[in-house]
């Protein structure tokens, strides 16, 4: 039996066995299943008719997606007999109806202060699937630049990888065909040093974990042990022996990403993406965005940070699409997200020109606060309602009565949020009179809300999403609305003292909830460090400050880089650690010595 046979046999038997399961659920519930609807995914909109069918790559994953859609019909039902919501918040009105300043698009639902991980649940199953069409940037790439441009770039690529493997031993195999990359064919073979096992199936979700065999943990403590001293050649040295070691190619993209080697980077990347991907369970259907991989297991964090990571290199591909199905992914795997993907999501939704969708994210998914008194979806609402509005306007669409307009919504974010202002000003840069005026008013001159969550989210989300705000509409958007919050304060409202309530009740806490995530990690500045210091670069980013200020990680030698015996040693090991700067064959006062001194150089050192 085949292994695509095997999968699907497995996945039709956990088919039925959810449908059992779910059929019994429907049994128990009272409310009748007439307003359910089959789920419709909203993205199926990179079908251009400049995208050459033919050449797009067969996805595996289209079979599971078809397998699971009875799946998804069935789960829907099941969310559609729940009960109602109950408890309504008390503290905060977050519907729009009863709320006289609007805070936020129109809820027909009154939120709950339920935990995250139960409400989550409750959402809608289309809002976090994953299209996988949009998952490949070469897709995108063909709808932004046609295909003939994309083709002719691919050509160019393949020449220089050829040329890169020349000499070398060329694997005469067949690369599996994954969904998050597309393997190149000089990728070494896939050598099942790693496994997925099935945890249990809980409130809906099914839970898995990595598993990594015995040769993989022998990596692991070569790793280890190269890392404690700092040694960037014996991690290179472990994938020689090892290619797809998760936390050696994480390493290596760091490494490459300093030197300016992005397109490295990012293939060091997108190896550990295909050797997460092989190493997938039958029945692990992540794309349905019923799956969950705990972040707080130690082997499931690789994938969390390498699809963060592949994330950004999207981005600066200029691949929004394809960065934000990636950030829907991560979102799905674990709830509690671990690496702030709920940050930036929105950043990408815009970039993609995704408004629609962004508004039914932000009505879908729920939490024990909406997602409006974050800074960053306060203002990408606002943008998001702006555009939806110009569209509705040229479609002469009536839906704009029943939501909020995006002068509200502006000056809703601009009240609860207006620290904002002053650091967009200085960080786009805003340099019109206007401005000045702005923040010359009490109300904006503060860059400080008193709470430390708050501030560190705001920062990300300018740190993010500075870009935006570049364009002249949104320029003249968010000067007007903030030219109306002034008049009203002026005219002797409340309201300032009422939203700063708002804002202490939802960021209530001392310490800053937040910290583990970085404001670096959002940037799209790229980290440089001096070449004498590379050998020294696998610091912790929050330790390189201190670095920076005085301190000095000492090289574990004194006499600088070990020297390297080449004698009987594989060219391709030596062609690569050649790439590193500091590896050293020999002493510098053996440049005009003979052959052999050159070789054990090493060895006479010793004596």
């Amino acid at each position: 039996m085949s292994a695509r046979l095997l999968k699907k046999v497995l996945k039709e038997q956990e088919l039925q066995q959810q449908q059992h399961h779910e059929e019994a659920l429907e049994e128990e519930a009272e409310s009748p299943d007439s307003g359910t609807r089959p789920a419709k995914n909203p993205f199926d909109l990179l079908n251009d008719d400049d995208v050459d069918q033919e050449d797009e790559p067969e996805i595996d994953d289209q079979t599971i997606v078809g397998n699971t859609h009875k799946q998804e019909v069935s789960g829907m039902k099941s969310m559609a007999v729940e009960e109602p919501l109950e408890n309504a918040l008390n503290s905060l009105s977050l519907d729009v109806n009863s709320s006289r300043h609007q805070p936020g698009p129109t809820k027909t639902k009154p939120e709950t202060s339920k935990p995250c991980a139960e409400i989550v649940k409750q959402c809608a199953p289309s809002a976090l699937q994953v299209d996988p069409k949009c998952l490949n940037p070469e897709n995108e790439l063909r709808r932004i630049f046609g295909s003939k441009v994309v083709k002719s770039f691919e050509k160019s690529n393949q020449a220089s990888s050829s040329r890169q493997v020349r000499g070398g031993r060329r694997g005469a195999h067949h690369t599996r065909k994954t969904i998050l990359v597309s393997p190149s064919e000089h990728w070494p073979r896939w050598d099942g040093s790693l496994s997925m096992e099935f945890l249990e199936t809980k409130d809906g979700y099914h839970h898995f974990r990595y598993v990594h065999s015995s040769s993989y943990d022998q990596a692991q403590r070569e790793f280890e042990a190269a890392k404690a001293i700092h040694d960037l050649n014996g991690i290179a040295s472990i994938l020689l022996y090892h290619p797809y070691h998760l936390d050696s190619l994480v390493t290596m993209a760091d490494y490459f990403k300093f030197v300016g080697e992005h397109q490295m980077s990012a293939d060091s990347i997108a190896k550990s993406l295909y050797a997460l991907e092989c190493a997938w369970h039958p029945t692990f259907t992540p794309l349905q965005a019923n799956c969950q991989l705990k972040n707080n297991h130690e082997t499931n964090k690789p994938l969390f940070l390498t699809l963060f990571t592949h994330m950004k290199n999207l981005d600066r591909r200029g691949c929004h699409r394809s960065a934000l199905e990636v950030c829907k992914l991560l979102l799905s795997l674990d709830l509690d997200d671990p690496m702030g993907a709920m940050f930036c999501v929105d950043y990408f939704a815009l970039r993609a020109e995704e408004y629609a969708w962004l508004e039914q994210f932000s009505e879908d998914y729920k939490s024990d606060n909406s997602l409006w008194l974050f800074p960053n979806f306060s203002y990408s609402l606002a943008i998001c309602r702006f555009y939806l509005e110009r569209e509705e306007s040229s479609k002469d669409a009536n839906a704009s009565g029943t939501k909020s307009n995006s002068a509200d919504l502006m000056k809703q974010a601009l009240m609860l949020h207006p620290s904002v202002v002053k650091k967009l000003v200085a960080k786009v840069p805003l340099k019109d009179q206007a401005w000045t005026n702005i923040l010359k008013h009490a109300f904006f001159r503060s860059e400080k809300t008193g709470s430390a969550s708050l501030d560190h989210l705001i920062n990300i989300y300018v740190e993010k999403s500075y870009i935006v705000w570049r364009l002249p509409d949104l320029q003249k958007l968010l000067c007007n609305s903030a030219l109306q919050v002034i008049e009203t304060l002026e005219h002797g409202s409340c309201d300032a003292k009422d939203w700063a309530c708002v804002r202490k009740e939802a960021f209530s806490s001392e310490n800053n909830e937040y910290s583990h995530l970085l404001v670096s990690d959002f940037s799209d500045i790229v980290p440089t460090l001096p070449p004498e210091n590379l050998q020294n670069f696998m610091v912790d980013p929050r330790m390189r400050e201190a670095e920076q200020n005085g301190g000095h990680i000492a090289f574990p030698l004194d006499g600088g880089p070990a020297r390297r015996d080449v004698a009987n040693r594989n060219a391709l090991a030596v062609l690569f650690e050649s790439m590193l700067p500091w590896v050293n064959y020999g002493g510098r006062g053996d440049e005009g010595g003979n052959e052999e001194n050159q070789v054990n150089g090493h060895e006479q050192d010793d004596e």
